[in-house]
């Protein structure tokens, strides 16, 4: 049975304040639980009913971890799903070290965006063409966010992702940093990328002037029709798409 302070520091982890201050977070769904338990992450706790425990298929491995079964209605209350699915865990955040040397890789940086959900699918996207590192700004959302989590599907045990001051990295770290934007060339018309850096801006105010003005280039997805932007994830994923093709 789950005492009252396990629930509470639990539920406590959808804040930043107290995922900050115990370096924990927390992860749910047989899928996203069990890529992380697959990981480099540290595990802390899993909370999980019998069924998960006797479906997963490391025996060896679930046996050498700290599970704790719990019932469905207790899953509920630690759970920030609307349906709860058999399993959630608690790991702790990692302290990914900036890579030394970027050479000959893509790498994704993001400028203060803002909705997790974006960033969660910027993870996975970036999961699915092999990017290893995103560098966001301090003012980004926050990786392990429960929706960050959950919307990466368990690419955050993949993709390592690094808050720091933006310009100064960018303009340090020896990469040509590829902005895009709405008035760049166009990505099809652009010489190929085979390294550099991707950089995605805010959702609504788009990339700041301090870091357009230390880019190496900037470059757009052609308008064809009316709408007036791109969804930050969407575009990243055509970015990423094309500088792959080139490959």
């Amino acid at each position: 049975m789950l005492s009252r302070s396990t629930v509470k520091y639990i539920q406590s982890l959808t804040h930043r304040k107290f995922r900050d201050i115990h370096h924990s977070f927390i992860a749910e769904t047989p899928k996203v639980v069990s890529e992380f338990i697959n990981s480099s992450f540290q595990v802390e706790q899993i909370y999980a009913t019998d069924e998960w425990v006797g479906s997963f298929e490391d025996k060896e491995k679930i046996g050498l971890l700290p599970v704790t079964i719990i019932t469905n209605p207790e899953l509920e209350k630690i759970s920030q799903l609307k349906t709860p699915h058999k399993v959630a865990g608690i790991f702790k955040i990692p302290n990914n070290p900036i890579p030394p040397d970027l050479s000959g890789k893509i790498s994704v940086a993001l400028d203060d965006l803002q909705d997790p959900g974006n960033l969660g699918t910027i993870i996975r996207i970036a999961d699915w063409f092999g990017v290893e590192n995103i560098f966001c700004s301090q003012h980004t959302a926050n990786a392990y966010n429960p929706k960050v989590v959950q919307s990466s599907m368990g690419s955050l045990a993949h993709v390592k992702v690094h808050y720091l001051e933006l310009e100064s990295f960018l303009r340090d770290c020896h990469q040509k940093t590829i902005a895009a934007t709405l008035q760049g060339t166009s990505l099809y018309k652009a010489p190929p990328i085979k390294e550099g850096i991707l950089l995605i801006g805010n959702e609504a105010s788009g990339i700041r002037d301090s870091l357009l003005k230390i880019s190496t280039e900037q470059i757009t997805i052609p308008r064809f029709g009316r709408a007036e932007s791109l969804n930050a994830a969407i575009a990243t994923a055509i970015f990423l798409s094309h500088f792959r093709s080139q490959q």
